[in-house]
């Protein structure tokens, strides 16, 4: 990607953000809340729109989360693949909506299912992202027993990209203990990998956080909630908490 492209006070090129499943419910207990779906859009549309190249992961607890069902009494591996088949559901909800808005987008599943995804080929999916086209990863990795948080750092690093952006609804960083639950909840502007691990803080499964410093991948947890603060950090403004 040149450097022509992409304006000046842009800090990165390249990203990959991750939300949850949950992010696309709204108010709602369960499911897919269309107006929160075409908000996150528009936030992700004014990004590509600086020029950045953009990749997505979104989990799939709205519709069902593996851990949960396997909690139940479900045997693990079915409620996985349960679970990644919940993601491709919110991928193509994501994908209705950006191009809804002009924006020309793939969803590219790890479980081939032809008639509605692409199958994940990163040479193809690198070739999607010099286009333009916005890349949302579904189905996780392909794999039971990883997390999509995981599926987000591995993505990210075969796609090149300079950072995760992990969008949080309710909450603008990382904290020391949940703010929700503690007015003593010390948030912190930066943090390394390691304090993360052994602080037990609930931001990555801990795979996921070990792959990112070790291939030196910086994450940025930001507040999804708050109207043009993706775009804001891109620029260098808004606050969040940056682990590297």
């Amino acid at each position: 990607m040149s450097d022509a492209a992409v304006p000046a006070e842009v800090t990165f090129n390249r990203v990959m953000l991750k939300i949850s499943g949950e992010a696309l419910m709204g108010d709602q207990g369960f499911g897919l809340h269309p107006p929160t779906i075409e908000r996150i859009a528009k936030e992700v549309k004014s990004v590509h729109d600086m020029g950045v190249e953009i990749c997505m992961v979104i989990g799939g607890g709205n519709v069902f989360r593996g851990l949960s069902g396997a909690a139940q009494g479900m045997e693990r591996t079915t409620a996985d693949y349960m679970g990644m088949l919940a993601t491709v559901m919110n991928a193509l909800a994501m994908q209705s909506a950006l191009e809804g808005l002009g924006v020309f987008t793939r969803v590219i599943s790890a479980i081939r299912m032809d008639e509605v995804a692409e199958p994940y080929i990163r040479r193809r999916a690198v070739r999607h992202l010099e286009k333009k086209r916005v890349c949302i990863f579904a189905a996780g990795t392909g794999n039971p027993y990883f997390t999509t948080d995981t599926a987000a750092t591995l993505r990210a690093n075969e796609m090149a990209c300079e950072a995760i952006f992990m969008g949080k609804n309710g909450v603008d960083g990382i904290y020391d203990k949940d703010p929700a639950e503690h007015d003593d909840a010390v948030r912190f502007d930066a943090i390394s990998y390691d304090d993360v691990l052994t602080k037990r803080l609930k931001v990555m499964d801990a795979s996921a956080i070990a792959l990112a410093r070790d291939n030196n991948l910086p994450l940025i947890v930001f507040p999804l909630d708050e109207p043009g603060g993706f775009r804001g950090i891109l620029g260098g403004k808004g606050t969040y908490t940056k682990v590297s």
